[in-house]
């Protein structure tokens, strides 16, 4: 959310931010409530306070004439309080309802674009594996080793279910546990967050109003997260924080839902596509200062992109064009991991910044000096499961149907270098 008063003072940056997001969204409406809302609120400012005035004569004036004139003359008061209380609250309705909408302004360096299309590589990082026998996708992989149950899972849990097994099951919990010791030796302070939260941070971090069809409700109208990126937003909700403590660095494992709505009928074969995954995300709140949110934003891509060199998969990493890019965001990378059966590169994680956005929400401010700031925002994909297995299992296939295992993965599953057919 963006301040009413820089929204007010520049409408032509917002009309801007809108065309660039490919944003349908009516500013002048907006500024047009607003003005009704200022208007109202001083006049129920102004009663309340006439009423305040008038009680306080009250208690002074006991069995007086003009004791019953102010009584008469405050039940109009009341009455005409409680007329323009009823339309204030109307008007905060649609006034809410038109704050969460206003888009955030995209950085500079976003190139402009109209969708997915328009976004820019930047680079490519790894050797694409060459095989002298035809690979195997990761489907036929996890079902040759015993690693996976595709059948079982579309029964028990419905479309794109599965169950991980055996060294499959063991894989996932390696890259957790690998995973965890990388992103502490960055300085992170580590969080099991709740998977459950309640749906007005998904209001605060963007999720909501624009991505509702993907997220699972729950019959108390809380909401399964996507990302553990909501709730450690949660985290610090309606406080002030001290800024020797900026920038703060938390890594959260959790469970993440969606139900890919907006996916029907694609991926529907094995994990690229699921409704319920595991992640380590990387999220930061920094001090309110551009150059300090670019700094940060780039020390967390590197963070993932690292990770990813150290298991030896190849990637790219992608920049995300205005149009492609959510309101809630001034910029966002995208990294795809190399997928030898699909001869192409598909999205494993993502970093974005928010500047204060997102806080302003949230509520998170910090003091420095005689001010109180809201904090800026950042988050990044640590490790995603089990989508991640997809390009290491494909990657590090062998002829006879082995795979082998990535070396920095080898302490975690017991000293093994290859899985086989047990």
């Amino acid at each position: 959310m963006l301040d009413i008063k820089f929204i007010r003072e520049n409408r032509e940056v917002i009309k801007e931010a809108s065309r660039k997001k490919c944003l349908d969204f009516n500013i002048d409406e907006l500024i047009e409530i607003d003005e009704k809302r200022r208007e109202i609120l001083q006049k129920v400012e102004n009663l309340r306070a006439e009423q305040n005035e008038a009680n306080e004569k009250v208690k002074n004036l006991a069995g007086t004439p003009e004791k019953e004139s102010i009584i008469i003359e405050m039940k109009k008061v009341k009455d005409q309080l409680q007329k323009d209380e009823s339309e204030l609250k109307e008007i905060m309705d649609r006034w809410k309802s038109l704050m969460v909408k206003v888009p955030n302004i995209p950085d500079m360096s976003v190139p402009e674009g109209k969708n997915e299309d328009d976004n820019q590589e930047l680079k490519q990082v790894g050797q694409k594996p060459q095989f002298s026998f035809v690979p195997k996708d990761h489907v036929e992989l996890m079902t040759d080793l015993d690693l996976a149950d595709f059948e079982r899972g579309v029964k028990t849990h419905g479309f794109r279910g599965y169950f991980l097994k055996n060294q499959g099951a063991r894989l996932s919990f390696a890259l957790w546990n690998y995973g965890m010791d990388f992103f502490l030796k960055k300085g992170f302070q580590l969080f099991l967050p709740p998977a459950i939260v309640k749906k007005e941070y998904f209001y605060g971090t963007g999720h909501l109003p624009n991505e509702a069809e993907d997220l699972y409700v729950t019959q108390d109208d809380d909401y399964l997260s996507g990302t553990g990126e909501v709730s450690m937003m949660a985290y610090h909700a309606d406080e002030i924080l001290k800024k020797e403590n900026l920038p703060l660095r938390y890594l959260a494992f959790s469970p993440c839902y969606r139900r890919e709505a907006g996916s029907y009928g694609k991926d529907t074969k094995g994990l690229l596509r699921v409704h319920e995954f595991y992640k380590l995300e990387q999220l930061v709140l920094g001090p309110a200062d551009h150059q300090s949110s670019v700094d940060l934003h780039e020390e967390l891509q590197r963070n993932h992109e690292e990770f990813l060199e150290s298991l030896g998969l190849p990637y790219r990493q992608i920049l995300i064009s205005s149009g492609d890019l959510s309101a809630s965001k001034v910029k966002q990378y995208d990294t795809d991991l190399w997928i030898p059966s699909q001869k192409v590169y598909r999205e494993i994680g993502s970093a974005s910044y928010y500047h204060d956005f997102q806080c302003r929400r949230f509520n998170i401010k910090y003091r420095d000096g005689d001010q109180t700031l809201y904090a800026h925002s950042l988050n990044a994909t640590a490790i995603p499961t089990p989508r991640s297995l997809i390009s290491l299992l494909e990657c590090n296939q062998q002829e006879d149907g082995s795979v082998i295992i990535p070396e920095v993965l080898r302490p975690y599953m017991g000293g093994e270098d290859k899985i086989h057919r047990l």
